[in-house]
């Protein structure tokens, strides 16, 4: 009989605690919730006041690619963001480089650096993910009531360069040029490659010879 009893008691809490754990919300509040975020203008505000200013302190690319290579942890430390656990991280670059090819979902330069001079490769077309809005590490994930808002950011701002930042610099530029540029790239840090990095771009400036 007291095994019952404590069987019954054990049964009650279980039920008390599950209760209590589950959160119930309407799925119209939910709803009204995330169209309650302006994900554009947040976009917009992350591009002006926050992404912008952290272009001065971005590492220049080809000492990066050189501190990559000689000591790839204090690259990673010093420069790398994320937001989550993983191997997956992102830097703002900036730098010079000169246009080897222009392909029509790319722009590939050569890097103007006093360190490494490797090729690399400027999206002009497909520009999606999170490697821009996560690279500056000025973004704080606990700012948003839920992921879509989060993840609605991402595709503002790559809205933005696809309307704002690539348009007037694919319609110029040639073979030859040299370009002036600040974007994000991503890197695997335990699965490291160097090869063929592409730049995500936030700025890019022809210059004139």
């Amino acid at each position: 009989m007291k095994k019952m009893v404590r069987y019954g008691v054990f049964l009650l809490i279980v039920a008390f605690l599950a209760y209590h754990s589950v959160y119930f919300k309407k799925l119209d509040e939910v709803k009204a919730g995330t169209a309650s975020f302006n994900a554009a203008k947040y976009a917009e505000d992350f591009w002006t006041k926050k992404l912008t200013p952290s272009l001065a302190k971005s590492a220049e690319a080809g000492q990066l690619l050189s501190l990559l290579r000689s000591d790839k942890d204090k690259a990673f430390k010093d420069h790398a963001h994320a937001l989550g656990i993983g191997n997956i991280k992102y830097f703002l670059i900036k730098g010079t480089g000169k246009v080897t090819e222009v392909e029509e979902n790319q722009v590939l330069i050569k890097l103007e650096s006093d360190g490494e001079k490797p090729e690399m490769r400027i999206a002009t077309e497909y520009v999606f993910g999170n490697v821009v809005r996560d690279a500056s590490g000025t973004i704080d994930i606990n700012a948003f009531s839920n992921s879509m808002d989060f993840n609605n950011v991402s595709a503002e701002i790559n809205k933005m360069i696809r309307e704002k930042v690539i348009p007037p610099f694919k319609s110029k530029v040639k073979q030859g040029d040299v370009v002036e540029f600040a974007g994000a790239i991503e890197l695997n840090q335990e699965h490291l490659k160097m090869d063929n990095i592409e730049i995500i771009p936030i700025s890019l400036k022809i210059r004139n010879l």
